[in-house]
């Protein structure tokens, strides 16, 4: 049997990703099998959670990905784990919308059927803090919750005035007081935290994390708290025979640079019939022998401009596969590699690709950020015009020199309507993150172009 809890938060900067990840190493230092999960559309956070726990996390979201797909990835993954947690995504109950509960936390946990711990930041508050989490108590019947950890409490005296205060609150149990500690936190950039590709000395912290973690909780009695899910593994659909035909080689960038990508994406893609063969723009002079196709996820191609321009081999071989017609995809990151030039963030303006025409410049403020949906504006390898799938943006660029370009997507926002990225025969890219599990036919008609060649 596997344990489940959701590890939410009243905000963004409460400390709930610093709590996930000294969870999950701690558990897992334990011998424990932990599955981490994460809610919403974010990429950094599951790359530092698998750092922590040893294995693959996976996003979760109700609004990118219908109903039965996020149970159907939830049984499946956390049937082979001693205990699963699910970190939320923003406060608690903050979504899509101000009216709505799709893409929040709460409505995962009530979707899963989960207990909802909530991470309380307790910096300068005091009896406050107990009207602050009454009210996250009672303003969903429909959650419920296993408890609460109170962050950033400065002091024996102040951990004092916050039990007592929370006292006052049955509803939202304390379970143990995590003192306010700035030397073991994460650094931050655009986008949100250093990647756990970039982040320096990460075992360390996540060491450091656990070690606090259990200072402010008792973890063995958290974890025999846990209640147990009845789970049975659900079937997983990228199993194939061992005489299936072999499949199409799709080349899927993966690095530094290029590591935003979901992980349902990829089992998708695989359950289509790919062959996925893992390559280092930043590193490798070459494409992998006998791709039929390109998947270029996005990342921090800005931060590595001059690295990437340097590898000309690399940026040769892209453009001439480009060339050649055969599928390629392109997301945010992988659609700047694409373009002619990238002008990072210090004005410098770098060679990429030149598979697309126009450049990437980085903004000092954000461009783009929400859920999307998105409707192709052309046939391609992601499959008829008029194809329909949802996602995000997050993006500190913006593509110019692209005017005259067939644009590859609609966009449609909370209150907007936009063209985004360019479709070039076989070639689509554009700003656009895809949730792949939103429409899955996506994924098949992908594939079914890498088979043909077109």
């Amino acid at each position: 049997m596997t344990r489940a809890l959701v590890l939410a938060g009243t905000r963004s900067g409460c400390g709930k990703t610093s709590v996930c990840l000294g969870l999950l190493r701690a558990l897992a230092r334990r011998g424990l099998r932990v599955q981490p999960f994460k809610a919403g559309p974010d990429f950094i956070d599951p790359g530092l959670h698998a750092a922590a726990a040893g294995r693959e996390s996976c996003n979760l979201d109700t609004w990118m990905m219908p109903e039965p797909a996020v149970r159907e990835c939830f049984a499946r993954l956390a049937a082979g784990a001693d205990v699963a947690v699910l970190e939320g995504v923003m406060g608690l109950f903050d979504g899509r919308g101000g009216a709505e509960e799709q893409g929040s936390t709460a409505h995962l946990a009530k979707l899963l059927g989960l207990p909802v711990v909530l991470v309380l930041d307790a910096a300068s508050k005091a009896r406050s803090l107990a009207a602050e989490a009454l009210g996250f108590a009672r303003f969903d019947s429909g959650v419920r919750f296993l408890g609460c950890l109170a962050n950033r409490v400065a002091s024996p005296r102040h951990e004092q005035i916050v039990r007592e205060a929370m006292g006052l609150v049955p509803e939202l149990p304390l379970l143990g007081c995590l003192r306010r500690d700035e030397a073991i936190g994460l650094g931050s950039r655009h986008l949100g935290l250093v990647t756990a590709q970039d982040a320096a000395d990460l075992d360390v912290r996540l060491e450091a994390l656990a070690d606090w973690l259990e200072r402010g909780l008792d973890l063995d009695a958290f974890a025999a708290s846990l209640p147990e899910i009845a789970g049975r593994r659900a079937p997983d659909d990228a199993a194939r025979p061992a005489d299936a035909p072999k499949g199409p080689r799709v080349g899927v960038a993966r690095d530094r640079a290029f590591c935003f990508c979901y992980a349902e994406n990829l089992r998708l893609l695989a359950a289509a019939g790919a062959e996925l063969v893992f390559f280092s723009p930043l590193a490798d002079t070459a494409l992998p022998a006998g791709l039929d196709g390109l998947y270029l996820p996005g990342g921090y191609p800005e931060l590595a401009a001059r690295e990437l321009a340097a590898n000309v081999a690399m940026r040769t071989a892209v453009r001439g596969f480009c060339a050649a017609g055969r599928p390629v995809w392109a997301e945010c990151g992988g659609y700047m590699y694409l373009l002619e030039t990238l002008v990072d963030g210090e004005g410098t303006e770098q060679p990429m690709c030149g598979a697309l025409p126009g450049r990437a410049r980085m903004r000092a403020r954000r461009a783009a950020l929400g859920y999307r949906q998105a409707r192709t504006l052309a046939p391609g390898p992601l499959g008829p015009a008029g194809t329909v799938l949802r996602g995000h943006e997050f993006h500190y660029s913006e593509a110019e020199g692209t005017a005259d370009a067939s644009p590859a997507f609609l966009l449609v926002g909370a209150d907007r309507e936009t063209p985004d990225g360019q479709a070039s025969g076989n070639v689509i890219g554009g700003y656009l993150h895809a949730h792949l599990a939103s429409n899955p036919a996506v994924a098949a008609a992908f594939v079914a172009a890498c088979r043909r060649g077109s």
